[in-house]
């Protein structure tokens, strides 16, 4: 479950993206939180990851040097915040690609902007039109790497079981054919998961996690280490072959032009 934003942060965002606007000349076509507070399990001092989708003027598309121009804004990170956002041209090129991190924004409990249909609308897409295979494996070289970083010694960094253990089921929700992959870490629990222990060890660790313990070590635990470590022995014995159904390249131009007509007539 998410922590509720609180008013005094829910406003600073809101304030920054509506500067992001006016100093960029865009329009944020929709924003939400990402990271640990959209997965739900944040602890007391996680920063907010807020990303965003944002649509140029129509003449700025039309450019000779298009290709050539920056489609990303990122705001200095401080203490609290990391702000940043791809133009809608790049956000449709990977929604095309199923690229995870963008169908985690789209999935996210948390949003702090949504003015218009372009975001309901690649949900609606995503539904009939994806590509798991490419999902797959980003997912499992993400817990790979967590894996051979942070657990492999007998002392460990509790909250990297989460990194590890999210892409994981992540792989176990696409082999089980359920979808676009949920944002939140516990609907991936409950759709994956049935070994009682392995659930009351997981229970435990996200009790931790949110009390702030992510920055200690401790000994392994059992029940989720030997679940790890099957499943990427398992998981890496076979490739992944996953039908794919992109979705059309003129259905996705289709409403880029809309959203451009729509935001600025």
């Amino acid at each position: 479950m998410t922590t509720p934003i609180s008013p005094a942060i829910h406003s600073e965002i809101l304030s920054q993206l509506k500067r992001i606007e006016d100093d960029r000349s865009v329009s944020i076509l929709y924003a939400c939180e990402s990271g640990s507070r959209a997965w739900g399990f944040e602890s007391r001092d996680s920063d907010y990851d807020v990303r965003f989708i944002y649509i140029h003027p129509r003449d700025w598309y039309l450019s000779v040097d298009l290709e050539k121009k920056r489609d990303v804004i990122e705001l200095p990170i401080d203490d609290q915040l990391d702000i940043n956002g791809w133009d809608a041209r790049k956000a449709l090129k990977l929604f095309r690609k199923s690229n995870p991190p963008l169908l985690e924004w789209l999935g996210s409990p948390i949003v702090y902007a949504e003015p218009f249909k372009f975001a309901s609308t690649l949900r609606e897409i995503s539904k009939t039109h994806n590509a798991p295979t490419g999902c797959a494996y980003h997912y499992l070289h993400m817990a790979r790497g967590n894996f051979r970083e942070f657990l492999k010694g007998d002392v460990v960094w509790l909250k990297k079981y989460l990194y590890v253990l999210r892409p994981i089921l992540a792989v176990l929700w696409i082999e089980k054919g359920l979808g676009v992959v949920p944002t939140e870490f516990q609907k991936l629990v409950d759709g994956t998961l049935e070994d009682p222990a392995l659930l009351s060890a997981i229970e435990e660790l996200l009790i931790r996690k949110k009390q702030g313990d992510e920055r200690k070590q401790g000994p392994k635990v059992p029940e989720i280490s030997e679940f790890i470590e099957r499943e990427l022995d398992r998981l890496g014995e076979s490739p992944f072959k996953f039908e794919s159904n992109p979705a059309p390249m003129e259905r996705l131009n289709e409403l880029f032009r809309g959203t451009l007509r729509g935001v600025w007539g």
